[in-house]
């Protein structure tokens, strides 16, 4: 037996509304009537007023209020009925390696090779829903800025806090990065069995810049674990320079060597190249257009996918649509209705007082 509930019971209160209009309806009619019989008197208040239709105006009011609570009725949303359904979260375990070495400052690509980087992991986000991610932010050291989650929108936050402070030292050292990524993997991920095995991707997200040795070996390892490598470039081959702000965020000149020279950074993308190639992944230049962020989605998509969870969700049939048109319906009619009587009594002598 199907039972009635509702979906938006708070709707409800709007019902308040409908009883202050009433009253205020009397209320006004009440006061503009004693205005009338000041000004003109009450015998000639009736003759003033000998068009208007009372009764009409009452039905009037009376369709207005109940063609609004009928769109109540469809504001609390009426259910009736439900049916069950599977929800399954599935996909890929994805562990984001962002740079965020002083390098990654250079404004060669604007807004700067971070600010794109950034953007970009964003809208990857949106791009490739149902992965458990995680995200690790690396210079000179690594840091874990979010455990393996399923959450897109807590992970936005904090890839959109990702800051060349997010890390205690600068460089560019990507094996203590790969490393913290595999071991976020064994802690956070599923474990893996020969019954339940997930394809594992590490996106390394980096203009490739003064990096330290060991990197292609740690690759190496992960891929034959069964990890893939996916590389991103930030950056031009031209290069640009390392802009220096004040605490206020104003430009104050580039960043300087130890000999006083300013220091010109380059994407090194044959390094991320070779990187993702031990890896067993891809390679990617970033992009203006965002061409790359949908390549990748692609790319992670062929992977096999791995059931993170099932549950079972209940839906119930909407009926709003009937109060809603039955409202609508109504309150039209109301304003078909004229307070005008059809023949109203004319003037035939004079006023007597």
């Amino acid at each position: 037996m199907s039972v009635l509930r509702w979906g938006n019971t708070s709707a409800f209160a709007f019902l308040i509304l409908l009883a202050v209009w009433v009253l205020l309806y009397f209320y006004f009619e009440k006061t503009s009537e004693k205005k009338l019989n000041q000004a003109f008197g009450k015998k000639v208040v009736p003759w003033l007023r000998a068009s208007v239709s009372f009764p009409k105006r009452r039905l009037q009011l009376v369709l207005q209020v109940v063609g609004g609570f009928f769109l109540i009725l469809a504001l609390a949303r009426p259910q009736m009925g439900q049916s069950e359904q599977e929800v399954k979260s599935e996909g890929v375990e994805l562990m984001i390696v962002a740079d965020v070495s002083d390098s990654m400052l250079a404004e060669d690509v604007k807004p700067s090779r971070l600010q794109q980087m950034k953007i970009d992991l964003a809208k990857l986000m949106d791009l490739m829903p149902g992965n458990k991610t995680g995200l690790i932010a690396f210079a000179g050291s690594a840091a874990l800025m979010s455990p393996l989650t399923s959450d897109p929108g807590a992970l936005k936050l904090y890839i959109d806090s990702l800051d060349t402070y997010s890390v205690s030292t600068q460089g560019t050292a990507f094996e203590p990065a790969l490393s913290f990524a595999k071991e976020a993997f064994e802690k956070g991920g599923v474990t893996q069995s020969p019954d339940l095995k997930t394809t594992r991707v590490i996106l390394v997200a980096s203009d490739g810049e003064d990096q330290e040795e060991g990197a292609l070996e740690a690759a190496k390892a992960l891929a034959k674990d069964g990890a893939k490598i996916i590389t991103v470039a930030y950056g031009t081959e031209k290069g640009g320079t390392i802009p220096t702000r004040d605490p206020f965020g104003n430009l104050t000149g580039s960043k300087k060597d130890k000999d006083g020279n300013v220091i010109l950074t380059t994407v090194k993308g044959e390094f991320l190249k070779s990187l993702a190639e031990a890896g067993e992944g891809s390679f990617y230049f970033a992009s203006f257009d965002g061409s790359h962020l949908k390549q990748i989605a692609e790319d992670v998509s062929h992977y096999e996918k791995a059931l993170f969870d099932s549950s079972m969700i209940v839906q119930y049939d909407e009926k709003f649509a009937y109060p809603l048109g039955l409202g609508i319906i109504i309150l039209l009619f109301s304003l078909l209705i004229t307070d005008r009587k059809k023949e109203p009594i004319m003037w035939k002598g004079r006023y007597e007082y």
